[in-house]
Order: structure tokens, then C-alpha cells, then sequence
């Protein structure tokens, strides 16, 4: 195992979080910390792992998998692998009329036209919000 470069500039990023997950991260650090200390570890350092192994090691990328596919059992979520999420999430980004611009950047993607190879099928075929904007554009003229 090893860390590499992302391939683009654009997988290096920013990406905002729900107050939810935020504060399931901040739990999960402070049961790592707890334990750190009741091994005697110390603190650990600032680029320390978010979830590591038990030696503080990145995990297998077949474990990870493993993992969520137990987590997943016992909460009751579909069969799904971990990789699948990201396109669940994207998905679900796309259904909620986000920007193309914004998931492409949140999913790393090195430009829009990427994404929109990826899920253009996903995008609704409904074509009234662009009748809609017509519409408005022209009662906006016949009041001039």
C-alpha cells in the first residue's frame, strides 16, 4: 500500500460535509483518541489516518470492502460495494437538481464533460423547466 498523486489537479479538494457525518468523524476521533490513550500511545499525529488499521496502518482496500459489506448487513442497506457509493452519491446529487460543475468537483472529476460521460443518462429527459425560463424571458419582454 502506498500514497500517490491524485491523477488530476481537480482530485485534490475541498468538499463540504453534513453536520451529521461531521459529527460521526468527530466521535469516531474521540474513541480513537480514548484508546490511543489506554494503550499508552499519546496523541496521535496531525496527518494520522482517519481510519486506519489496528496499527495505525492504511487498511487493505479488501478490507475496507469487507467491512462495509458487513456494516452494511447489519443496518439493513442493500447489497452495494463501497466503490458504489461514490456513484449512489453522485446519483443522488443529480436527482436533487445540483450543478454539473459542483458534482464534478465534488467527485474529483478533471472536468464537467467527465461527469456528465459518466451520468448523463441519469439527467431528466423533462425539458419544462426549460419551456418555463422561456417563458419567463418573454413575458419579461412584452412588459417592456
Amino acid at each position: 500500500m502506498r500514497f500517490k498523486a491524485p491523477k488530476t489537479k481537480a482530485g485534490r479538494r475541498d468538499i463540504g460535509l453534513p453536520d451529521i457525518v461531521i459529527e460521526a468523524l468527530r466521535e469516531h476521533r474521540r474513541a480513537q483518541l480514548e484508546l490511543r490513550m489506554a494503550l499508552g500511545l499519546g496523541k496521535a499525529s496531525e496527518d494520522a489516518l482517519v481510519f486506519p488499521d489496528i496499527e495505525g496502518r492504511p487498511q487493505a482496500p479488501s478490507d475496507v470492502s469487507r467491512n462495509w459489506g458487513l456494516k452494511a448487513a447489519t443496518l439493513g442497506i442493500p447489497e452495494i460495494t463501497f466503490h458504489s457509493l461514490r456513484h449512489c452519491h453522485a446519483s443522488q446529487l443529480v436527482d436533487a437538481n445540483v450543478d454539473i460543475v459542483t458534482i464534478s468537483r465534488r467527485l474529483g472529476h478533471a472536468s464537467p464533460d467527465v461527469t456528465l460521460r459518466v451520468y448523463a443518462h441519469l439527467f431528466r429527459r423533462d425539458d419544462g423547466k426549460a419551456a418555463e425560463a422561456i417563458n419567463a424571458a418573454l413575458a419579461g419582454l412584452s412588459r417592456s
